[in-house]
C-alpha cells in the first residue's frame, strides 16, 4: 500500500508539462483576444470605423499592400503565440510567463516578432482604409512597445534567463529582422 501511495504522490513531469501546455494554450488565447485583439483590432476600429477614407489613383495597390501586411501580421502573431504556449510553456502575459526562452521560428530573425506582427496589423489597416489617423496610432503603439521592451521586458528576461538571453541579444536584433535565421549557436544557419 505504501509503494502505491508513493507512486501516486510522485510528480509525473510529462503529465505536468502536458497540463502546463494546455493551460498555456488557454491563457495565450485569452491574452491574444484581450491584448492584441484590443490594440490591433478594437482600437483601429474605434479610430476609423474600418471605413475607406482615400480614393486616389493607385490606391488599390496601397490597399493590396495593406491587406498583405495584415495577413502576414496575423500569421506571425498566431505563430508567436503558439510558440509561447507549446515551447515556452507559458503565455505572453506577465501573469503566466514562459518557463523557457523562446528562440525558434520567427524569433530566429527578430527578438520582438509579436510586437512586429501587431504593428503590421495596425499599419496594414491604415493602408487598407487609407486612414492617416490609424497610421499615427501605429507610430504611437510602436513608441509604446519600444519603451515597454526597453524598460520592462528586456530587464525581466535578463534576470530570468541571464546567459541564454545575453546570447540571444548578441545575435538577434530587437526590431530590424536579420536576413538569415540565427541557428542558436552564435552564428547563422546559412553560414
Amino acid at each position: 500500500m505504501d509503494a502505491d501511495r508513493e507512486r501516486r504522490m510522485t510528480p509525473n513531469p510529462a503529465k505536468e508539462n502536458q497540463w502546463r501546455r494546455v493551460a498555456s494554450l488557454v491563457g495565450s488565447l485569452a491574452f491574444l483576444l484581450a491584448a492584441p485583439g484590443t490594440v490591433a483590432g478594437l482600437a483601429p476600429w474605434w479610430i476609423g470605423s474600418w471605413r475607406v477614407h482615400a480614393g486616389f489613383p493607385g490606391f488599390l495597390l496601397v490597399q493590396a499592400l495593406g491587406g498583405l501586411l495584415m495577413i502576414v501580421g496575423l500569421l506571425f502573431l498566431l505563430e508567436t503565440f503558439a510558440r509561447f504556449a507549446l515551447e515556452g510553456l507559458g503565455t505572453p502575459a506577465p501573469l503566466m510567463p514562459t518557463r523557457h526562452l523562446v528562440v525558434t521560428g520567427s524569433y530566429r530573425f527578430v527578438r520582438n516578432p509579436m510586437y512586429f506582427a501587431v504593428l503590421a496589423l495596425i499599419l496594414g489597416q491604415a493602408l487598407l482604409f487609407g486612414d492617416v489617423r490609424i497610421g499615427i496610432y501605429a507610430f504611437c503603439v510602436w513608441v509604446g512597445f519600444t519603451e515597454f521592451v526597453r524598460l520592462y521586458e528586456e530587464p525581466t528576461l535578463r534576470r530570468t534567463f541571464p546567459g541564454e538571453y545575453a546570447e540571444f541579444c548578441a545575435h538577434v536584433p530587437r526590431w530590424i529582422p536579420r536576413l538569415t535565421p540565427w541557428d542558436g549557436r552564435g552564428g547563422n544557419s546559412q553560414a
